[in-house]
Parts: C-alpha cells; structure tokens; sequence
C-alpha cells in the first residue's frame, strides 16, 4: 500500500504543473469507468505472440480471465504491473492454465507480435499466460466494454492509461477490477473464485496508478522517477524469477 501510495504522490508531485500548462490531462484521460457485470467481446480476433489469430474466448477456454491491459514495450510500469500480478499469483492457491488465464492485453495498435514475444519473454511463458496485440477497433471494443480509458498524447508519443487489472468471468463477463501494481494474493484469489461462480463484485483498493511518468515542460523523467523506473524494472525481474520457481516447484 505504500509503494502504491509513493508512485500515485510522485505522479502528481512531478507531473502536475507540466500537464497544467500543457492542456493535457492525463489524469482525467486515464481512468476506469466502474461496468460490473459489462459483457465483453470475447470473440473480438487477436494475434497471440506467435502472430496466430485468436480470441480472448478461446485463450480462457472456459476458465476465469485476468486481463491486464498494458504497453507491450512500455518505457514506465507496465513491467512492474505484470510482475505484481505475478507475485499475487504465486501467493494464492489457484493456477494459469488449470484455473485461470493471464493475458497481457496490448492497447497500442503499432506493437505486433514481436512486443508481444518480448513482452512474454519478461514475464515467462507457461500454460495459461498469453500476449496479445491487436487492431485499433478491437481493442477500443474491449477495453470500451470494460470502462478502461486511456489516452494518446501527441507531443511526447505516450498513452497515459491506469494500472489495473480487469477480471472476466468464463462467460465473458466483466466481474471486478483489482487496482494499482501489486494486488494482494487473497484479493486475487477471491476475485477469481468470484469469477468462476459468475458474481460481480469490487476488489482491492480502487487507487489508480497513472503509468506516464513524464514531464513534458523538460522532455525527460525527473530523478526522481528514474529512480522508481530502474526499481520497478527490479521488482519485474525479481517477481518473474520467484513466480517460475514457485511454479517448477509444484509442478517438480
């Protein structure tokens, strides 16, 4: 909680006047709209990191969905929200693959494939753990459906988009959101067993973390937070790491 409390103070304290002056409101752009119980379009068509086309229907394959939406080569961090949600997953009982399905959910257009591929490569490829990109109006038809809004900012070349976690029940239903960069293992566990049974409910603490750490009066990240970028790329690996011993020493 205090981690997520430093990130969200720091957002504000060194990107507050910059954006002022700019007319850019990242803040009030990036933000999500509460839609329990939203359909989603689970048959809209992807491209996994191999380039095959899929769908979020048929990865979750009947299972609970964890979609994180993220940027695949993202400069801030999206990395440390992966490996959050990593470190949840390794402290709870259920499993990717045999209980419920992770994806990574891209929501810029140009990333293809390959960011995907790299993307995985960071958080480690096991059953039940998927990258996707896609298409400009299938992703704006998820991430629509679900409340999640995000924002292009020409000047600098950056989405400014929230970190958060959305959980869809087998049946392609919005059930809850678990909030900021490391959700809690109970709190991950109960929304996917809430998920599975169908219900909608709220999960965690509803703070949004702004991932657009940037100051545009000067073009360059304060000192401040590239020293929190190179700890969340810390944490990254060091979350990745625990979860795919954890796993090989289940599965040994």
């Amino acid at each position: 909680m205090i981690l997520r409390l430093l990130f969200f103070c720091l957002a504000l304290l060194t990107t507050g006047p910059a954006f002022a002056q700019s007319g850019f409101d990242p803040f009030g752009e990036a933000r999500i709209e509460e839609r329990p119980g939203a359909r989603v379009p689970v048959d809209a068509p992807f491209l996994d990191a191999q380039g095959r086309r899929t769908s979020l229907r048929a990865l979750a394959a009947g299972k609970p969905l964890l979609l994180v939406p993220v940027l695949h080569h993202c400069p801030n961090i999206c990395g440390a929200t992966l490996a959050g949600v990593a470190q949840a997953i390794v402290g709870q009982k259920l499993r990717p693959g045999g209980d419920f399905t992770l994806v990574a959910f891209g929501i810029d257009p140009r990333e293809g494939p390959q960011a995907a591929r790299d993307d995985l490569a960071r958080i480690g490829q096991r059953a039940g753990i998927h990258a996707l990109t896609g298409e400009r109006k299938a992703i704006r038809s998820v991430t629509d459906a679900i409340g999640y809004h995000y924002a292009w900012d020409d000047r600098i070349g950056q989405y400014a988009h929230a970190a958060a976690t959305a959980v869809i029940s087998p049946d392609g239903r919005l059930t809850g959101w678990l909030y900021g960069l490391t959700p809690r293992p109970a709190d991950l566990e109960r929304a996917l067993r809430t998920a599975q049974s169908e219900r909608s409910a709220s999960f965690g603490e509803a703070l949004l973390l702004l991932c657009y750490h940037y100051d545009p009066a000067t073009g360059r990240y304060t000192p401040a937070i590239e020293k929190i970028l190179r700890l969340a790329g810390g944490i990254t690996v060091a979350g990745i790491g625990l979860l795919i011993f954890r796993l090989r020493k289940r599965t040994a």
